[in-house]
C-alpha cells in the first residue's frame, strides 16, 4: 500500500470514530441501504445454493457406492444361496450399472446445466462488494469534507483561501461518491431482479436430472424383483411380507443353538 493511500485508511477510519461519537454528521441514502441488504440476502442464498449444488452431486456418488459396498456384502451373505436364485448377482449388478454408467452419464450435464451457471453467477459478487466497498469509501471522504467546510465556515481560517479549497474538493468527492451511488442504486434491483430468469433453467435442468436418476434407479431394482420368488412377491404387495418374517424368526427361535433370541 502506497503512503497516499494509508493516509487516506487512517483518515476513513477517524471519520468513522468521529461519526460514531457525533462530531461529524453521515450521509444517508434509504432507498440504497435497502437495495445493499437485498443483494447480501441474495450473495447468501445464492452462494449456499452453490454449496448445496455440488454437495448434491457428491451425495449421489456417496449412495451410490454405499449401495455398492452393501451390495457385496449382501451377495457374500448369500453365497452359494444367492447364486442359486440369482437374486443377490442380479442386485449387485444392478447397483454396479446405477454406479458407473447412470452416475456417470448424469455428471457432465449436471455440471454444465446446473453447477458450471450458478458458479458464474456467484463468480460476480467480488467485483459487486469491491464497487459497494468503494462507494462506503467515497462516502466517507465526502461526509469528511463537508464536516471541513462546516467547521471552516462557521470559525474562518486566517488563510481566506482555505475554505473556497475544500469546498471544491468537498463538491469533487460529492460528484464520485454520487456516481458510484447512482450506479449501485441502479444496477443492484437489477441483479436481484435478474436472478430468477437466470436461475430458472438450472432448477429445470436439475429437476430432470432427479428425475432421471429416480427413474432409471427405479427400472434398474425393477429388474431385481424377477428373481424374488413369487410367494415372496405376492406377500410384499398384500403387505404380509412382516409374517413371513416373523415366522421365519420363529423358526429361528425354535433353533436349539439360538437360545432365547
Amino acid at each position: 500500500m502506497s503512503w497516499a493511500g494509508f493516509k487516506k485508511n487512517v483518515n476513513r477510519a477517524t471519520t468513522q470514530v468521529m461519526m460514531k461519537t457525533g462530531h461529524v454528521e453521515k450521509t444517508n441514502d434509504r432507498d440504497y441501504e435497502v437495495e445493499e441488504r437485498r443483494f447480501h440476502t441474495m450473495e447468501a442464498a445464492a452462494l449456499r445454493l452453490q454449496k448445496e449444488a455440488r454437495g448434491y452431486l457428491d451425495s449421489l456418488r456417496a449412495m451410490t457406492a454405499s449401495q455398492l459396498r452393501i451390495a457385496e456384502t449382501i451377495d457374500a451373505f448369500y453365497g452359494e444361496s444367492g447364486a442359486k436364485d440369482g437374486v443377490s448377482r442380479s442386485y449387485k449388478q444392478a447397483v454396479e450399472d446405477l454406479d458407473t454408467e447412470t452416475i456417470k452419464a448424469l455428471d457432465g450435464p449436471y455440471r454444465t446445466t446446473v453447477l458450471e451457471p450458478i458458479s458464474r453467477f456467484c463468480a460476480y459478487f467480488p467485483d459487486v462488494n469491491e464497487c459497494i466497498k468503494k462507494r462506503g469509501h467515497k462516502l466517507l471522504d465526502y461526509d469528511a469534507l463537508r464536516a471541513k467546510v462546516k467547521k471552516l465556515a462557521e470559525k474562518p481560517d486566517k488563510d481566506v483561501t482555505k475554505l473556497p479549497r475544500t469546498e471544491k474538493e468537498m463538491d469533487m468527492a460529492k460528484a464520485a461518491y454520487e456516481q458510484l451511488n447512482d450506479q449501485l442504486s441502479s444496477e443492484l434491483p437489477q441483479l436481484i431482479d435478474m436472478r430468477v430468469p437466470y436461475l430458472d433453467p438450472s432448477f429445470e435442468a436439475l429437476v430432470k436430472i432427479q428425475l432421471r436418476f429416480c427413474a432409471e434407479a427405479y427400472s434398474r431394482m425393477a429388474q431385481v424383483q424377477q428373481y424374488l420368488d413369487a410367494d415372496t412377491r405376492e406377500q410384499y404387495a398384500q403387505g404380509h411380507l412382516d409374517e413371513r418374517v416373523e415366522q421365519v424368526l420363529q423358526e429361528i427361535r425354535e433353533l436349539s443353538i439360538s437360545g432365547t433370541v
